[in-house]
């Protein structure tokens, strides 16, 4: 049992017709995702990839039934996207897109206010339920069923990690990518709060970067759910020069604020374990569950 995702899931793809979501949606009937159908204006009543294509997210919600979302759709029209796909109440949102502005995701933040929408991204890697569904461009080549929860800010860490806890028989029970914008929906604290309320999942694994304040956030709240399940943090980025984005742009450390080292005494204190470095995370997972 995972969490968000799982067999129920029946997808609907925003930008399914174009290079990138035409790529990924094969993929992700490959892997064995319910996808059940697109959204491209102008293209309703047309068929891709043999499933139907709609011109709304609300016509292919109500046509489909379709309880998740996946947005593959430029930078310019993500914000719209995901504000079509809010306001036609789909549960689930996840979006993939790469540098959408953040004064666009300012105003999707407001649209989520009051909804029933859970967004995830955007810039995320996605979500993977392995043997079950798999949302998004996360790689699916050494996944595992298994009861580890892990939640992302780093995509290729991600891949890392799910290798490591496959690697020790561990598994992951769902793989959450939450995106490494500033300005994003779910976070850390949410996602924490949903492995821990999840009886498939045993132990967590958090991996952070410097910037923000999402590490820091996560620490507040375990330090008030004081989980009887494992959490295992990790945090990129202590020899990152200060004043200077990183990557992508939510790591940037300026300041003062959203350095590594504070963010690793703060989750220190919440007693989540911290693994010493990127190759450790797993073997501080397989040590956790047992102390």
């Amino acid at each position: 049992m995972g969490v968000l995702i799982g067999p129920e899931t029946r997808l609907l793809c925003q930008g399914m017709t174009g290079r990138m979501g035409t790529f990924h949606c094969e993929r992700m009937i490959a892997y064995g995702t319910r996808l059940v159908g697109g959204v491209r204006p102008g293209k309703g009543g047309k068929r891709h990839l043999g499933l139907p294509v709609f011109d709304s997210v609300a016509e292919g919600a109500a046509a489909t039934g379709a309880n998740v979302s996946a947005i593959f759709v430029p930078p310019d029209n993500a914000a719209a996207a995901m504000i079509e796909a809010i306001e036609a109440n789909v549960p689930l949102v996840v979006c993939v897109t790469e540098r959408v502005p953040v004064l666009d995701m300012v105003r999707v933040r407001h649209a989520l206010k009051g909804s029933r929408t859970r967004l995830i991204g955007p810039n995320s890697q996605g979500l993977l339920a392995p043997g079950s569904c798999k949302i998004g461009v996360m790689p699916s080549i050494h996944e595992r069923p298994g009861r580890i929860g892990i939640v992302s800010r780093s995509a290729s860490l991600t891949s890392e990690v799910v290798e490591q806890t496959s690697r020790l028989r561990l598994g992951q029970s769902t793989t959450v990518g939450v995106g490494g914008d500033p300005v994003h929906g779910l976070g850390f604290a949410a996602c924490l709060e949903l492995f821990l309320a999840d009886p498939g999942t045993d132990g967590i694994i958090l991996i952070g970067e410097i910037g923000g304040v999402e590490e820091e956030e996560a620490a507040d709240f375990l330090r008030s759910a004081r989980p009887k399940k494992p959490v295992v943090g990790f945090v990129a980025g202590r020899h990152a020069p200060r004043r200077r984005r990183m990557g992508h742009a939510g790591t940037i450390n300026i300041f003062g604020r959203g350095d590594a080292e504070g963010k690793i005494e703060a989750l220190r204190q919440a007693n989540v374990f911290i693994a010493p470095d990127a190759a450790s995370i797993g073997e501080t997972m397989r040590g956790a569950l047992t102390s």
